[in-house]
């Protein structure tokens, strides 16, 4: 398998995401049109988990480089892990640990 982005890569991933923040933005415009207070109504979260052994996870933290740096990283199998849960609204943040 092939991990690793080629330059052509990156640049289509981010006309992707920038068209789906395009179309998110026109979206909530139109919302905003109609109900004026709209935008106090959206909340946006996200989480994330944090190994106590200081483990990283690759799916969570992409590093893109040309050379493939053959790092092999022994981890328990189920290691000590911290999960943080974050939503950020018009009201202020909501924060959750487990």
């Amino acid at each position: 398998m092939n991990f690793f982005y080629s330059k052509d890569d990156l640049v289509a991933l981010h006309f992707k995401y920038d068209q789906a923040k395009r179309r998110f933005v026109e979206w909530a415009q139109n919302e905003i049109s109609v109900v004026p207070d709209f935008h106090k109504q959206i909340l946006f979260s996200d989480e994330a988990h944090f190994w106590l052994n200081g483990y990283v996870n690759k799916q969570n933290c992409r590093i893109c480089s040309e050379a493939n740096p053959q790092v092999h990283v022994e981890t328990p199998l189920h290691p000590e892990k911290l999960t943080v849960w974050c939503a950020l609204w018009a009201g202020g943040i909501l924060l959750q640990k487990r």
